[in-house]
C-alpha cells in the first residue's frame, strides 16, 4: 500500500476518535471500492455496506452527501425533492475537492467543511455497519446509531 493510502486511512481513524468513537480503521489487502467488493473482503452483505456517494446541486453546486446501503440506488429524483433543488452525480474532482478523498475510498468523516448528509433508512435495520475509510482498502465497522451522530446527516428513503 502506498503512503498516500495509509496517510488517509490515519486521517479518518484519527478523526473518528476526535469526534469521540472508539472504532477501528482497518486496512485490507483486498480492494473495498466497491460495495460488492467490501462485502467479500469483510465477510458480510453487500446490504451492510456503506456506500458514500457525493451529488451536486444543479443550480448552487453544493456537495450533498448521501450514505447509503450497499445494496440500493439512489433515486436522484427522491433526494432533488429532499434537498429542494434538482442534483446531479458529482465528478471524481468535485468529490475530492469536496470530501478530500478519492471516488471509491470518500469516508462520511473528515470533509474540509461540514455536508448537508442524508442517510439511507435500509441502514438502520442492520446492528453493524461497514463504511470506507479514506481509501479503496480501508474501511471501519459502525453502528447505524454511531453513523447518525458522526455525520448529523438525516434519515431518509433515498432509493
Amino acid at each position: 500500500m502506498s503512503q498516500e493510502m495509509k496517510a488517509r486511512a490515519r486521517f479518518v481513524q484519527n478523526t473518528l476518535q476526535t469526534l469521540g468513537y472508539q472504532v477501528e480503521v482497518v486496512e485490507l489487502a483486498e480492494s473495498t471500492r466497491t460495495a460488492k467488493e467490501a462485502a467479500q473482503a469483510i465477510g458480510c452483505q453487500v446490504a451492510q455496506i456503506v456506500k458514500s456517494l457525493i451529488f451536486k446541486t444543479k443550480d448552487t453546486h453544493k456537495p450533498i452527501l448521501v450514505v447509503a446501503s450497499g445494496s440500493n440506488r439512489v433515486n436522484e429524483k427522491k433526494l432533488g425533492e429532499l434537498v429542494g433543488e434538482p442534483i446531479e452525480r458529482a465528478n471524481p474532482d468535485f468529490v475530492r475537492q469536496h470530501t478530500g478523498y478519492a471516488v471509491g475510498g470518500v469516508a462520511p468523516v473528515g470533509h474540509p467543511e461540514p455536508l448537508t448528509t442524508f442517510i439511507d433508512q435500509d441502514l438502520l435495520q442492520y446492528d453493524q455497519i461497514w463504511a470506507a475509510a479514506g481509501t479503496p482498502f480501508a474501511v471501519f465497522q459502525l453502528t447505524p446509531r454511531d453513523l447518525q451522530g458522526m455525520t448529523q446527516g438525516q434519515v431518509a428513503a433515498i432509493s
